[in-house]
């Protein structure tokens, strides 16, 4: 069967709206610009035929596709994210087309020091031949996760256009603010009605994540003693000088992201804000083995103690908040998704690639709230930097993806 692709035209429209979120909003979504590609999103899948697609308050895009076989079919779900990393600019992104890419470096022309080089990103042995879309080199592209929603609309085109795919019930659901952690807040599972689901949010092509960390994050508060700096001999004990104290007493050769890898966890500061009053240090801690989050936040807590004890006017609190878990620990009683995600990329003309993440999606916490989500590809690499990109044949072998995947939900009910 041919397909006429609309994912890559759909992705250079998307990409040019920007919606980065902002992990220092109390709103939610976090950005009302997020809203942007939602309302068009809704627009398009209307004008397929979609009529039930709609946004709801929260910033969240629901849609059906409806069954189109007499089988009873587990409903399933496609996600995707609309919001952009914070790490890098989203705003007038300028998409290019690198045609039929012959293995050169690739320079950005809008920072001649964005180069990117096949060396420093060896995926690109595997692109030879292909379409390359990057930015300008003034802006990430947006690939994360614009590639996935653009995939999963082009998917659910294709199956309007050739009714003879057979496919049960298909929802479609767009989340904002995964990039800052909240993406699934107020996702209303019930409203959305699936039994299992799949984020498309991967990278390299044939990939599927059904592992992620689990995660926690702590926040450190230090309490010390000021005084007027001219008279502070004797007195002052800086909350800064202890928390810089701190994260200098953390391990410098092991579980740290520098001096890690694979399964391997880690402690690490991501934010320090204070004054010689009060400074608060947020640590995230990560690890595929949930218990050992509090073997690692225990040894965290012993070095503040121990750099505490040097202070005697100091004082600290210690909040540790769950942030996601394993989603392994739950698909593992469900087998069949990641199966038939494996199946579904070898139809696609690819190698499946069963791999774990170190980090997390939204299938994550869907996974836990009781929608099994893994992960599969979506061909976006380098994100959060102006040097991210994704293939033009990637985004379509995703697309054959995703429709294999309803199709094989289907034969095997």
């Amino acid at each position: 069967m041919k397909f006429t692709y609309t994912a890559s035209e759909r992705f250079m429209r998307y990409v040019q709206i920007d919606t980065q979120s902002d992990p220092e909003s109390n709103t939610f979504p976090s950005t009302l610009k997020q809203k942007d590609l939602s309302n068009l999103l809704v627009k398009e899948l209307k004008e397929m035929g979609l009529h039930d697609a709609h946004l709801d308050e929260y910033g969240y895009v629901y849609a059906t596709l409806p069954s189109n076989t007499s089988k009873q079919v587990p409903v399933i779900c496609f996600c995707s994210h609309v919001d952009t990393s914070p790490d890098c600019s989203g705003a007038n992104v300028k998409p290019i087309i690198h045609h039929h890419y012959q293995g050169q470096d690739i320079v950005l022309p809008a920072d001649h020091t964005q180069v990117l080089k096949k060396d420093e990103h060896p995926e690109l042995n595997n692109q030879l031949g292909n379409d390359i879309i990057t930015a300008d080199g003034s802006t990430l592209l947006g690939a994360d996760n614009k590639a996935g929603v653009a995939e999963i609309m082009d998917a659910v085109y294709q199956m309007i256009q050739h009714p003879e795919i057979k496919h049960g019930t298909i929802k479609i659901l767009f989340t904002p603010d995964e990039e800052i952690g909240k993406g699934v807040n107020h996702v209303n599972l019930a409203k959305l009605g699936a039994q299992y689901g799949y984020t498309v949010d991967g990278e390299t092509a044939g990939h599927i994540e059904d592992e992620t960390f689990s995660a926690d994050g702590v926040i450190l508060t230090i309490h010390g003693v000021s005084t007027h700096p001219g008279f502070a001999k004797g007195k002052m004990q800086s909350a800064i000088k202890i928390a810089a104290a701190i994260i200098d007493a953390l391990p410098k050769d092991k579980l740290s992201p520098e001096s890690t890898d694979k399964k391997e966890g880690f402690i690490h500061p991501v934010s320090v804000n204070g004054l010689i009053e009060k400074t608060t240090v947020q640590f995230i801690i990560r690890d595929f083995e949930t218990a050992n989050l509090k073997k690692h936040e225990a040894l965290l807590e012993e070095i503040v103690n121990q750099v505490i004890q040097k202070y005697p006017g100091a004082s600290y609190n210690f909040e540790v908040k769950e942030q996601y878990r394993n989603m392994k620990e739950v698909l593992q009683h469900h087998p069949q998704v990641s199966s038939y995600a494996v199946e579904a990329v070898q139809r696609s003309g690819l190698t499946p690639v069963l791999s774990s993440i170190r980090g997390g999606t939204d299938g994550s916490r869907l996974s836990f709230m009781g929608l099994p989500c893994p992960n599969i590809f979506a061909g976006e690499h380098a994100f959060h930097s102006k040097l991210e990109w994704v293939s033009v044949q990637d985004m379509e072998r995703a697309v054959d993806t995703i429709i294999n995947l309803a199709r094989i939900w289907e034969e095997k009910s």
